[in-house]
């Protein structure tokens, strides 16, 4: 996520407005926390312990004034679909990879902050995410259908766990499910009202009803206990094998977390003109998933729906997550054994209707509309839907991996004119009215140059050369969209250089960034090959290689 340019935003933070959308977005995290820890498969306050570890740490060091980190629907199905792999149905061993993965989560959420690659751009295509997120919202939908009505699910993916659902449908709990039903259409009627706390209101609602209706006498299930005894943060004790595969699921959960939080805290922070601090930001999201993840808490990232209702609520600074921390912790002080007998249906309709927007077609219909990255929509939903929820997110990791190194490796070599007489140097290709230096064959790459694409452009590069139409006695390669170069780009250019000498030419490399120069400026072959670096424009380079041939 690039950190915002724009000016600091001139709203002035009102303690007032604050206390209220603190107050406001309580009676949403709260049950989104328990809720979510259902489906990460967890004891209930595995969601609350994220929740008070994210508010915490990102309004300590974070940098957006709205975003509120806390346990998300993504992490939390990722969680628990990578620990049922790993735990083979060893529910102590399960608990234990899940501490290990928010662990691992959180400290390579950390080593990005050090190494500051905030300002590297997402790795996971807008199409790709936005087609993960539908096929992950309508999978955990129906795994809380299940839930409510009673069906114990034996497959992983929509695929094959939705014909169970249906053969089971004379066995359904047709109380839980008007249970559920009740709390959705509550959840839609309070979601009128912006300031009003729909999910907690639920939450006093269900309770109160399961009492006087004696639903658990039905079938109804409770949520059960909430223990927040805190044991002492300890480090799990697992085998090296286990850290290893831990580590590249942990990958996997950086990269979702990555794109939900910086999307939602780069978005807003461009619609209030707001400065951001990407890299810090990465190190408050590590903070709160180790914090997290020592105390046995879930995965933690800033969540586009409670980012959107704190922004909604009129929040003006971080103090609104402090409140809603605050309000939060007194509703656990004070009526803790009361939530325990919250029905589940209660839960399992405030995650169907947070992930209820996730449903909208509108934002892929876009992409069919435009006539680009359909494939790419399609192929994402298919692999959550086809493969489940941690293999597709595998799969929509590589394919927007895939679609980058495609990207840079397509990259061409462009032969540069100068236009209308003036100092500006221009591809020859797409302008017919640029003309060509005399003598000299000026080239640049359209895109940077690394390991994948090097080989290939310089070897355009050489072919130019050897077949130009006019004679040439310079050869200029423009490398300003490569501000540094890897080990393989390095070798390649030796290589070049030695052939390009070889061919009785001489070569200048211009718009030469820095980094790049001072790799370069250490090779033998710069002047053994007598290879020009300059720093210069295109034009300047021209200018210098005329005066090195008189």
């Amino acid at each position: 996520m690039p950190s915002a340019k724009a000016s600091n935003s001139t709203e002035q933070p009102n303690r007032w407005r604050d206390l209220l959308a603190g107050l406001s977005i309580a009676g949403l995290l709260l049950p989104e926390a328990v809720a979510y820890s259902s489906i990460a498969a967890l004891a209930p306050q595995a969601g609350v312990i994220a929740l008070f570890a994210g508010l915490l740490c990102y309004g300590v060091f974070g940098t957006s004034r709205f975003a509120i980190v806390s346990a998300t629907s993504s992490s939390a199905a990722v969680l628990a679909a990578a620990t049922a792999t790993l735990a083979d149905g060893d529910p102590q061993l399960r608990s234990t990879l899940a501490v290990g993965l928010v662990l691992m989560t959180g400290a390579f959420f950390l080593l990005a902050g050090l190494f500051k690659l905030g300002s590297v751009t997402s790795f996971i295509a807008k199409p790709v995410l936005r087609g993960f997120a539908f096929g992950l919202a309508l999978t955990i939908i129906l795994k809380q259908v299940a839930n409510v009505v009673g069906v114990h699910l034996t497959e992983t993916n929509l695929v094959r766990f939705l014909p169970q659902l249906l053969e089971q449908l004379p066995q359904w709990n047709w109380v839980a499910a008007a249970v559920g039903a009740v709390a959705l259409a509550l959840l839609c009627l309070f979601a009128r009202f912006r300031r009003l706390p729909g999910g907690l209101l639920v939450v006093v609602i269900g309770i109160m009803a399961g009492q006087w209706l004696n639903l658990s006498a039905y079938g109804v299930k409770l949520i059960g206990v909430i223990d927040l005894s805190l044991d002492v943060p300890t480090w799990p004790a697992l085998p090296f094998t286990d850290w290893l595969r831990l580590g590249e699921l942990a990958f996997a959960m950086v990269m979702i977390l990555y794109a939900e939080s910086f999307g939602s805290i780069s978005s807003y922070a461009l619609k209030h003109g707001d400065r951001v601090t990407s890299n810090r930001d990465l190190l408050a999201l590590g903070a709160s998933n180790l914090l997290s993840g020592l105390f046995h808490g879930m995965p933690a990232g800033a969540g586009y729906s409670a980012t959107s209702a704190n922004e909604a609520a009129g929040a003006t600074s971080r103090l609104a997550g402090g409140v809603a921390a605050m309000v939060v912790l007194l509703i656990l002080l004070t009526v803790l054994p009361y939530i325990a007998l919250t029905p589940e249906p209660i839960l399992a309709a405030i995650v169907i209707h947070a992930l209820g927007r996730g449903l909208s077609l509108q934002p892929l219909g876009r992409y069919f509309i435009w006539r680009r990255d359909r494939v790419l929509v399609i192929c994402a939903v298919g692999a959550v839907l086809v493969l489940g929820v941690l293999d597709g997110l595998l799969v929509s990791v590589a394919i927007s991996v895939l679609l980058m190194l495609k990207q840079l490796s397509a990259a061409d070599i462009q032969v540069l004119g100068r236009i209308d007489d003036g100092h500006d140097f221009v591809d020859v290709q797409r302008h017919p009215a640029a003309v060509t230096e005399p003598g000299v064959l000026i080239v640049r790459p359209s895109e940077a140059l690394f390991f994948a694409n090097v080989e290939r452009i310089l070897g355009g590069a050489l072919h130019l050369i050897r077949h130009s139409q006019t004679p040439i006695h310079t050869v200029i390669l423009s490398l300003e969209e490569s501000p540094d170069l890897d080990g393989t780009s390095i070798e390649a250019l030796q290589e070049f250089f030695r052939r390009v000498h070889g061919e009785g030419k001489r070569l200048v490399l211009a718009r030469l960034k820095y980094r790049a120069q001072i790799a370069l400026t250490e090779l033998p072959e710069v002047e053994a090959n007598s290879v020009v670096l300059s720093g210069l424009s295109v034009d300047g380079a021209v200018q210098q290689a005329l005066r090195l041939n008189t």
